[in-house]
């Protein structure tokens, strides 16, 4: 590896002059022709940097640790991943990034092996919305939980999309293209907190347009696969009192409803109008009609995990912890119109 003592002797300099001139410490010190020299050899060698000797120097790693929970298998997850990687980068950071893949044994040995590497702060990413407990790591260290909250006694920035915001305007969308018979296809059980949030913001829409809520509009799926969802979408579509639009839990129920549509005999939107969420590469822009939805805005939140990390690893906020919502936009494309006459 090239050294700082290599560019000395290649131009007949002392190491010092240099250090100095590679770290920006050679004004009122070395001549200005000197330092020149130095930078265009250094260039010329394509000299890098050794940041583990310089971190031993200012015990500063300029690392972030990222400890996903399978985030980086699930099909849009990675965007979080993305997004952090871009901010720590931006940022002059390295981004270190572990999965455990749903094993809870690897938590504490991963966070282990983060924090032996020095990094300045953990930031620990959940597969979906939830509540997430903290590894064990030095309580001066940053720490952010990425696509949920922390647990119970434990202190941490947090962010979280605005699926409560999503589902409302998921909603008001097919309220404004003249829907009044809507139904919600959720899915199952407690699991999900998304779930839950996604059918407030449905039903605040329909009480600002004067709907009163209808329980018998609301379907579960007994997961979010497009798979598990046909059996139920078939039962809408084939009800005496079908809906004219229908907004799912997701972007492959969604893809359910128009498979089941086509087998039926309807047209998407002519006979019947779809929203999904997640706006899911590969999904929602290649279905036909484009799906209509709500981008989960995961690029987004890494990229404030990692900028807010690094703000508190800086100094630069002295404040609480807080738990920020990132909105969640509409997609629009061509599954939502009037309903027919």
């Amino acid at each position: 590896m090239l050294t700082m003592k290599d560019i000395a002797d290649d131009l007949g300099v002392s190491v010092s002059t240099v250090s100095l001139v590679l770290n920006d410490r050679d004004r009122g010190r070395v001549r200005h022709e000197i330092a020149e020299q130095v930078r265009a050899r250094a260039e010329e060698l394509g000299y890098v940097p050794n940041l583990l000797a310089r971190g031993l120097r200012t015990r500063k790693s300029h690392t972030l640790g990222l400890l996903a929970d399978r985030v980086a298998t699930v099909p849009f997850g990675g965007q979080m991943i993305a997004g952090a990687q871009h901010a720590a980068w931006q940022e002059g950071y390295l981004l270190v990034v572990i999965d455990t893949g749903g094993d809870r044994d690897l938590d504490e040995p991963a966070a282990r092996s983060m924090l032996q590497r020095d990094v300045e702060a953990l930031v620990v990413a959940a597969d979906y919305h939830r509540e997430v407990a903290l590894p064990e790591h030095p309580h001066q260290m940053p720490a952010v939980v990425l696509d949920g909250w922390p647990a119970p006694g434990q202190a941490a920035d947090a962010v979280v999309p605005d699926e409560a915001m999503g589902g409302r305007l998921a909603t008001e969308h097919l309220l404004d293209a003249g829907h009044h018979r809507i139904v919600l296809v959720t899915v199952s059980g407690d699991r999900y907190v998304a779930a839950r949030l996604r059918r407030q913001g449905y039903e605040e829409a329909l009480r600002s347009a004067g709907i009163t809520p209808d329980p018998g509009l609301v379907w579960r799926a007994p997961d979010t696969s497009t798979r598990a969802a046909v059996p139920v979408v078939r039962e809408i579509l084939r009800s005496a009192d079908r809906p004219t639009a229908l907004f799912c839990f997701s972007d492959q129920i969604a893809m359910a409803v128009v498979q089941v549509a086509a087998q039926e005999g309807l047209d998407v939107p002519r006979d019947l109008s779809v929203v999904g969420f997640d706006n899911q590469q590969f999904v929602a822009d290649a279905m036909l009609p484009g799906l209509t939805t709500v981008q989960l805005p995961h690029f987004d939140m890494g990229a404030w995990a990692a900028r807010r990390a690094i703000a508190r690893v800086r100094g630069e906020l002295d404040t609480p912890p807080e738990t920020r919502r990132m909105p969640c936009p509409l997609v629009v494309r061509e599954s939502v119109a009037p309903p027919a006459p």
